[in-house]
């Protein structure tokens, strides 16, 4: 499948399943963001302001900002203060005669002064304050980020240094300073509106900004995007782009085979699940290798403890080897899982048993023979030494029986090479991308309707 029809199609599966709630947001950014920004930015909105803040409209804003400061509006008020024996200011003289009269007829050291005051916090100011307090926020996360990674630091750090220009105006700029910081619910929709309909520019472009960013965060659909075009996706990185694909292509395949029993559950931030569906009788989770561990499931090889009764194969004394080698030069322990695969449709579990089913899936974005093998090969690695905590879940010969897993890999230009999905045996099958759609429910109806 080309970039753009990935894009298309996780446009709308995004708009469906994280802007609704029913896949967590964590994980999302987790998987689009740049492998060397902040881990803040594993948090969605923070992502999203990341993406806001790379627009060529808001680095124009700042480039004019400190100009602009200088004409901000503010209010001027009248306060009036009682004064006894030195005078303050301009004489209320109605106003002294009054609080003389009311206090001590003969007091004629008691004064009412008027002064005129400046205000700053009006409708305007507040959205003006909103809106840097975003950049300059979101700029100070990522400024590590963006000293050090030409591609997406271009735009402020090319000429001239806009990431510490920002800093310096909303940190020591006198007129931002004096505006109060927005309160939780502001700028209110009659704020807001004030500020669109100022007589000056920079009043009407934070609110106009102000109101873009409202739609990136509500998922308008051009917005998203423009994300996964332009920002957090590396223009490479079709690899993710496929991962996040067939992830969402499982959820919804499942959501259809029993639609009408099936209910998609909301998931929280930080749960181990990135999808759970269940009915009256079984219950079903998807992990995505980003998601933490899998409650006791492991992958997990090891063969001093594996093999018994036996002597090992030249396969295993060479694992053991490489991995005495490996701890005696670190002077450590090593690891012995296999890995992760990229996507699992893990515990198809019937409610009233213990009995579950697993199907695993690996995506490999490549039509390289070399490449289609050591996933075949994972795969099969995966389902061998699926474990729960020590104990493996299936026998070494069957391997979780016929079409326990899948392998997804990129379109091939030759039409006729490979064989149809339904033309292949054993415990993995293969499929193309953009053939996914239509074969995937007929690979896990089985394990689905156990």
């Amino acid at each position: 499948m080309e970039k753009n029809d990935l894009v298309d199609k996780l446009t709308k599966d995004i708009f469906t399943y994280v802007m609704h709630g029913e896949f967590p947001e964590e994980d999302f950014a987790e998987s689009l963001k740049p492998t060397d920004l902040n881990s803040r930015f594993e948090e969605y909105e923070k992502l999203m302001d990341f993406h806001f803040v790379l627009r060529e409209e808001v680095v124009g804003f700042v480039k004019g900002l400190e100009n602009e400061l200088r004409s901000i509006s503010t209010e001027t008020r009248n306060k009036s203060r009682v004064r006894r024996g030195s005078v303050d200011g301009r004489i209320d003289w109605n106003s002294t005669i009054q609080e003389r009269y009311s206090r001590n007829p003969g007091d004629s050291s008691l004064f009412v002064c008027e002064n005129k005051t400046e205000r700053y916090d009006t409708a305007e100011n507040i959205v003006l304050k909103k809106f840097l307090s975003v950049i300059y926020k979101t700029l100070k996360d990522c400024e590590d980020f963006l000293e050090n990674n030409h591609k997406w630091s271009e735009r402020w750090k090319g000429e001239k240094d806009l990431v510490e220009d920002m800093k310096n105006i909303f940190e020591r700029n006198v007129h931002v300073k004096r505006i109060k910081q927005p309160g939780e619910y502001e700028p209110t929709e009659r704020m807001l509106n004030s500020a669109e309909n100022s007589r000056k520019e920079i009043y009407r472009e934070s609110a106009r900004l102000l109101r873009k960013r409202d739609s990136i965060f509500s998922g308008d659909k051009d917005e998203i995007r423009d994300l996964l075009n332009k920002t957090a996706i590396k223009p490479d990185d079709e690899e993710t782009l496929l991962e996040l694909f067939v992830l969402f292509r499982f959820i919804s395949t499942i959501e259809k085979i029993e639609s009408q029993d099936f209910s998609l559950n909301t998931i929280q931030t930080g749960s181990q699940k990135v999808a759970y569906l269940e009915n009256d009788e079984r219950e079903i989770s998807i992990y995505h290798d980003s998601s933490t561990d899998i409650e006791n499931l492991k992958f997990k090889f090891n063969p001093e403890n594996d093999v018994k009764d036996r002597e090992y194969s030249r396969p295993e004394k060479v694992e053991i080897k490489a991995r005495e080698t490996i701890e005696n030069y670190f002077d450590k322990g090593t690891a012995v899982h296999t890995g992760r695969p990229d996507v699992i449709l893990v515990e198809i579990k019937e409610k009233d048993s213990d009995k579950r089913e697993f199907f695993i899936t690996e995506v490999k974005n490549s039509t390289n023979e070399k490449t289609i093998r050591r996933g075949i090969k994972e795969a099969l690695e995966y389902l061998a030494f699926l474990r729960d905590e020590d104990d493996f879940i299936y026998d070494r010969e069957a391997l979780g029986g016929e079409k326990s897993g899948l392998l997804v890999i990129q379109d091939f230009e030759d039409e006729d090479r490979g064989k149809d999905l339904d033309k292949q045996e054993g415990p993995i099958r293969i499929v193309e991308a953009s053939k996914l759609g239509n074969k995937i429910k007929d690979l896990i109806q089985e394990k689905i309707s156990i």
